[in-house]
């Protein structure tokens, strides 16, 4: 008998209560597709908060820690730490911006785009082969659904810009990791590009 995830909750006779069920499958389907996209990983796994900073910066060339680090709700020193690893890993590079010495300017490797295109290619394919083996009326929802969630993420985007440095902690994610609830736990915490 296969094993549920406990963060996908089973389906429900009544109507569910969205305030419960989309946190739990919003976190749990990219769980659920890291598990899938992972069985064919060759190249060693990374930390969630690796791939974020890495796809941070390829989207963003030249950004600097110190604006890494309030895009992704870490620690100026937690971010530091991730860019060392994966200097050390050959994934980023850091220049010196001329503007000022003392800060660094980032930028991902040949071998981190590489990375992050075969894995943007793989989820790509596993996600839209999965959404088009649905039904018509269940792919019109979930296209319908976008907007909504769009709206939601700006939301939770804008709490996130509202919060000053003291709500951060001990320069941990918080609320942001838990929610996840994939953060540093074994297999399930990397997302493998």
């Amino acid at each position: 008998m296969p094993v549920t995830d406990p963060g996908i909750p089973a389906a429900r006779s009544s109507d569910p209560d969205p305030i419960d069920e989309f946190p739990a499958l919003l976190a749990g389907i990219p769980r659920l597709v890291r598990r899938r996209l992972r069985q064919e990983l060759t190249v060693p796994r990374l930390r969630g908060a690796q791939v974020e900073l890495l796809r941070l910066v390829a989207a963003n060339p030249g950004l600097r820690v110190s604006a890494a680090a309030k895009e992704l709700c870490l620690a100026g020193n937690s971010v530091s730490t991730l860019v060392n690893q994966l200097v050390a890993d050959g994934l980023l590079r850091r220049e010196v911006d001329p503007a000022d010495r003392r800060a660094a300017l980032l930028h991902v490797t040949p071998a981190a785009a590489e990375r992050l295109e075969v894995w943007r290619a793989n989820h790509q394919a596993l996600v839209g082969g999965l959404v088009a083996g649905l039904p018509a009326e269940d792919r019109a929802a979930l296209a319908a659904a976008l907007p909504a969630l769009r709206r939601l993420a700006a939301g939770l985007q804008r709490g996130d810009s509202d919060r000053g440095d003291d709500d951060r902690g001990d320069g941990d994610r918080g609320d942001r990791d838990s929610d996840r609830g994939d953060h540093d736990r074994g297999d399930d915490g990397g997302d493998d590009r």
